[in-house]
């Protein structure tokens, strides 16, 4: 089971992106432990600066700004997948 990570502190976006990954996974019959982080502390422990962000498996593939569906499908279609790019990291 992958387990997902949303670091935020409870905004609009963050709601928003934990739920449009708990919709897509139901929608590809996939399923995960989702987890939101809202601690900020804890969210800057993880060295993230800018929310929403998201850890798939520990490994931080999103930050800042609500994913694309595109995105979030990737990430649960192949969960070695690498970064898709948007944060600089690979």
């Amino acid at each position: 089971m992958m387990q997902i990570k949303v670091l935020g502190t409870g905004c609009a976006k963050c709601n928003a992106t934990a739920k449009l990954i708990e919709d897509t996974a139901k929608e590809k019959g996939i399923e995960i432990s989702l987890e939101k982080i809202e601690n900020v502390a804890e969210i800057l422990a993880y060295g993230v600066m800018s929310t929403p962000a998201v850890m798939v498996d520990g490994k931080l593939v999103h930050v800042g700004g609500m994913p694309a569906k595109a995105a979030v499908e990737g990430w649960l279609g192949d969960s070695s997948a690498s970064c898709c790019g948007c944060c600089g990291q690979k």
